[in-house]
């Protein structure tokens, strides 16, 4: 079992939803960053369950640790390690998990892979609980991406069958972003809060879960990062994105809707403005060939709705072999894609950091340019 990203920047997350601590190693940063805490507990405050009524009541204040890789505030350029302690467990109600396996969770899956000695206590290492340090390493990653004028923002497109209006991909600015991380549902058309509210509150009420689409921006990335083939951005960006549990999907620029245009439409046209290559269009979502050709990347992610509901569904007794069912108990989203959206941008800027660490190194990533 592997719990590893990255080549140049590393980072290991450890822990279980219900034991003592969870966290993370980040590997491979540069020495003599001053790291911003009110910036990162920020983040961190983005992730943590809402007082909304579709949230979970299971809080945790995610009080960052820090271990090792620290000194006088700047990072010393040895492993750094942040631990979160849990506070807030029931573990007693997942007491029937021995047992019963939880429709839409890896309950089955990690019994055979793990042979049965998996811990099952708010899905142990399987939970999101997890994404807490990865939003603590992206907000690292991201504190350096932004010396170096890199941003990273999102917007909730959808929530089930309500969509907001999609980012104008040729001009997005980070004012636009940073707006965007001040609001609790991120959204361009602000008319979609109350409608999503409404769809959650649906769900919620009748013992379901909605899920939605995250689109995501990067800008500022210069041309010529990345790689053809296996080290291309548009592969480690995604191998960090579906590590994010509830992550289903993927698609960069148009996506799948790209199928439908001819390629006269699909082609981004370049122009120049006297100093800047450009493109009239951005299909391709800022990538050609796996590296980046300037313009603004931008990717949708799917989100899929919450495993965890209340209502009654068929299953099966591990231990018996039987068919049975089972009415999931515990603390529970009924819609994740909110707390979802800091962890997207995390993973975002974990795999762009990895990525220009690997192609110019750490003494030119330190001396600001690129």
């Amino acid at each position: 079992m592997s719990s590893i990203f990255g080549e140049r920047l590393k980072i290991s997350i450890f822990g279980e939803s219900h034991g003592p601590a969870i966290g993370v190693v980040v590997d491979g940063l540069p020495s003599g960053i001053k790291l911003d805490f009110d910036k990162i507990e920020t983040e961190m405050a983005r992730r943590r369950a809402k007082s909304r009524a579709y949230s979970t009541k299971r809080h945790e204040k995610d009080e960052v640790e820090i271990l090792s890789g620290l000194y006088e505030g700047f990072t010393t350029g040895t492993p750094l390690c942040a631990i979160i302690r849990n506070q807030d467990t029931r573990s007693a109600d997942y007491s029937e998990m021995e047992r019963l396996l939880r429709p839409g969770h890896a309950d089955y899956s990690g019994y055979v892979r793990y042979k049965g000695f998996n811990d099952i206590r708010g899905s142990g290492h399987f939970s999101g609980r997890l994404t807490a340090p990865l939003v603590f390493a992206g907000a690292i990653a991201a504190q350096i991406l932004e010396f170096h004028q890199i941003y990273i923002g999102s917007h909730i497109a959808s929530i089930y069958d309500m969509k907001d209006v999609c980012f104008d991909r040729t001009n997005i600015t980070k004012e636009q972003l940073f707006a965007l991380k001040e609001m609790e549902l991120p959204v361009i058309d602000q008319s979609c809060i109350e409608a999503y509210l409404e769809v959650i509150e649906d769900a919620r009420k009748n013992q379901d879960s909605v899920g939605g689409i995250i689109e995501t921006a990067i800008i500022g990335l210069p041309a010529g990062i990345g790689s053809p083939l296996f080290d291309n951005v548009e592969a480690k960006l995604s191998q960090a994105l579906f590590s994010v549990p509830a992550v289903k999907g993927v698609e960069f620029g148009e996506g799948f809707n790209i199928t439908t245009m001819y390629g006269s439409q699909a082609n981004d046209r370049f122009y120049t403005d006297g100093s800047r290559i450009l493109t009239r269009t951005n299909n391709n979502g800022g990538i050609n060939g796996g590296i980046t050709n300037g313009m603004p990347i931008t990717l949708r992610v799917a989100i899929k709705p919450t495993s965890s509901i209340s209502r009654e569904q068929e299953t099966v007794d591990i231990k018996s072999y039987e068919n049975t069912t089972i009415k999931v108990r515990g603390r529970h989203d009924a819609c994740i894609v909110p707390r979802a959206v800091p962890v997207i941008e995390a993973a975002c800027a974990v795999a762009i950091l990895d990525l220009i660490i690997g192609q110019f190194g750490l003494e030119t990533l330190s001396e600001g340019e690129l």
